[in-house]
């Protein structure tokens, strides 16, 4: 009986050994926490820049981005509390809350009268440092989710408020929209508000270099900004922009410390790409999400059983489908490396010079001649010559953009999404040839990739709603 009673007490002693060696490594707390966002980027966006990258490197099949191969994968719905098909501030408080609410509202709930506590302040409150960025302004609707609460998305400059009174560490990307508010007649900006506050601002690239952790509370924008205080595409930066990964890498500098961070980091003009259904732009800002989540895996590398990455997005735009009946089963996504620059900004620069000419037929030389530079359109060196058919297309897109009727911009905002019909015809007629179509405009209902490598990473694997991304975050830094 004694020896019996040796064995099991044996036997009991094993298990908890065993229990004290294997529960800390699979309940390790998540120190370290980036939440990354493709604004628009569903499976098809993903998966067509995997699909591109083997192209124009002459492999076939997919080339894994640096998310793509993370080991737990799952899916999440993105439906907003009273529309099937959401908005980025209905699914950006989902995502930062863990509530649904309806569109455009805040991180507030439906009627937009009670305040969520978002993850992030969560964080904060919790002791950990906290960094939000964003290649769209600051105060957009998906970075503004995490910090502010209002009851409608264009109450930018009320946002901006928000924003200097969140006593968050770090912001880095997009500027302000309406640093002066809606009508320009605040009596306060924006920026002066956030510096009355405590936070430093840097706007050029030699301040962004030279900060550091002693600089306190920072907002660092981009050195070149658009009108709408966003980063350029990425199709559209040159050497002297600051990437969204510069942003990653200077705010890990900013926020590392003992106790640990959060850091949101989205990359918003994947969505206005899509938007546009500009496929080439899609991918080059898909690429600047990977190159981003790219940092944050060097981190996590050093830290691998503290740091937790999720990778995400917040709805899907546009559509996107990776083929085309007029191809039927053929692709040839290396046809759009030939795109060098955005339907925004081809927009703008066929805009300029349509107004600068009056000839039509020296206006269309001339248009012809942009399409070749810009896309490798009529290039029979590049598989793109135009077929008859084609250059009536851009013929006919020509004269519309020539119009300036009422009418005629009326078409323009449901034929051609509001951009010029020149660029349209273009993007679209490169897009079928390498074999992507697109069915919307606009966002789709289709449930989001989502990605995660790290401590708790388990807790991303399968299908859930995007209100559970939040709350798995919680478990995994065991703030609830």
């Amino acid at each position: 009986m004694l020896n019996k009673t040796k064995q099991f007490s044996g036997k009991l002693l094993l298990i908890f050994f065993l229990l004290f060696i294997i529960l800390p490594a699979t309940a390790q707390k998540a120190k370290y926490v980036f939440l990354f966002i493709g604004d628009g980027m569903g499976l098809a966006a993903a998966a067509t820049t995997q699909a591109y990258l083997a192209s124009v490197n002459d492999t076939s099949g997919f080339q894994n981005l640096s998310f793509t191969s993370f080991p737990a994968i799952g899916l999440a719905t993105t439906h907003a509390g009273n529309r099937f098909i959401t908005c980025s501030a209905a699914a950006g408080t989902a995502l930062a809350t863990g509530n649904k609410t309806s569109i455009n509202t805040i991180s507030m709930d439906t009627k937009g009268e009670n305040k969520l506590v978002t993850i992030a302040e969560e964080a904060r409150d919790n002791g950990f440092k906290v960094g939000i960025i964003s290649s769209v302004s600051i105060d957009h609707a998906t970075p503004a989710t995490f910090y502010a609460h209002q009851p409608d998305r264009d109450m930018y400059y009320e946002i901006s408020l928000d924003l200097g009174k969140s006593n968050f560490n770090y912001f880095g990307g997009g500027g302000f929209y309406q640093p002066f508010g809606k009508n320009g007649d605040a009596t306060i900006s924006s920026y002066d508000f956030a510096k009355q506050n405590g936070y430093t601002i840097t706007q050029t690239r030699a301040d962004f270099d030279n900060l550091t952790p002693a600089s306190g509370k920072v907002i660092a924008t981009g050195n070149i900004l658009e009108s709408s205080g966003a980063l350029r595409f990425m199709i559209d930066q040159t050497a002297e922009d600051i990437p969204l990964q510069d942003f990653v890498k200077k705010g890990i500098e900013m926020l590392d410390n003992k106790k640990g961070f959060f850091m949101m980091c989205e990359e918003g003009k994947i969505d206005w790409a899509a938007h546009s259904n500009d496929g080439a732009t899609v991918i080059k800002n898909v690429l600047a999400l990977d190159k981003a989540v790219n940092v944050a895996l060097d981190f996590y590398k050093n830290h691998p059983k503290e740091t937790l990455i999720i990778v995400t997005a917040d709805h899907e735009t546009g559509g996107l489908a990776m083929g085309w009946a007029g191809t039927k089963y053929e692709s040839n996504l290396k046809l759009l490396q030939y795109q060098d620059i955005s339907m925004e900004h081809f927009s703008i620069f066929i805009d300029s010079l349509l107004s600068s000419t009056t000839n039509d037929t020296t206006a269309f030389t001339e248009t012809m001649a942009a399409l070749k530079t810009h896309f490798g359109l009529d290039d029979p060196s590049k598989m793109l010559q135009l077929k008859t058919d084609e250059k009536a297309t851009i013929e006919t897109a020509f004269y519309k953009a020539r119009e300036r009727s009422e009418k005629a911009k009326a078409d323009m905002r449901s034929t051609y999404s509001g951009d010029n019909p020149v660029a349209v015809a273009a993007i679209k007629m490169l897009n079928n040839r390498s074999g992507l179509s697109w069915g919307s405009f606009a966002h789709t209902g289709i449930p989001v990739p989502v990605y995660a490598i790290g401590a708790g990473s388990e807790l991303f694997d399968g299908y859930f709603d995007n209100t559970d991304i939040p709350k798995n975050i919680y478990k995994a830094m065991k703030l609830k």
